[in-house]
């Protein structure tokens, strides 16, 4: 799901990092806020699974891949603000250090792994807990938090054509519209990797309760 460099227009990362960097700085206000030493071990683990699991990059029609990003787990377990930090920082290791995501495609990456996927993750969580059991909760707030990424990506990448192109119509950037990335992208987490991350959430999420009532 990671946008690489070259695939997004000036205006659109542009746009990205005018939009992030006020959420990143007010995120850090309320980490600190939220944040306690104790805690610190339990989100650094958490974040280091969720730099494996997206390491792990597995390839779909459509000319990108989908993987297990870990922000409804971090997100459940501390706040979105945090998830959204703790994910930004592992996306700008992996873009700076193994060129996994682009450096100017960073702002949008970290908008739609990071802050949406956190905010979906957490509120569909205590949503569906009220009427539901929890393991329930927890794996449909996986599924959303991935395909509510999923979306924001795709539709940033299918408006590249739109956005930036030569007066003959060629796409400067991305080639591929709307028709391309709302059904490779959004119907592969919908059906496939949506899935994989609730599993993955209900499976950390259950098993860090079981730790810590033991």
């Amino acid at each position: 799901m990671h946008i690489p460099d070259g695939y997004l227009s000036p205006l659109t990362y542009i746009s990205g990092y005018a939009i992030t960097s006020p959420l990143f700085i007010y995120g850090i206000k309320k980490t600190k806020e939220n944040l306690s030493d104790d805690s610190i071990p339990l989100l650094s683990a958490v974040t280091a699974l969720s730099f494996l699991a997206m390491m792990l990059n597995i390839p779909i029609p459509g000319g990108t891949s989908g993987h297990i990003i870990g922000t409804a787990a971090i997100a459940i377990l501390f706040n979105p603000w945090i998830a959204f930090l703790a994910i930004s920082l592992v996306l700008t290791i992996q873009a700076f250090i193994f060129g996994d995501g682009g450096i100017t495609a960073l702002a949008i990456n970290s908008f739609a792994m990071g802050f949406t996927a956190s905010f979906t993750g957490k509120f569909i969580f205590l949503f569906v807990k009220k009427f539901l059991n929890e393991k329930t909760a927890l794996f449909l707030s996986g599924w959303a938090s991935a395909v509510a990424a999923s979306i924001v990506v795709a539709l940033v990448l299918g408006i590249q054509p739109i956005i930036a192109s030569t007066p003959s119509q060629q796409p400067l950037f991305f080639p591929f519209g709307l028709d391309v990335t709302i059904p490779a992208i959004v119907g592969s987490h919908i059906i496939y990797f949506g899935i994989t991350e609730g599993v993955y959430t209900m499976i950390i999420i259950t098993f860090m309760k079981k730790i810590k009532s033991e």
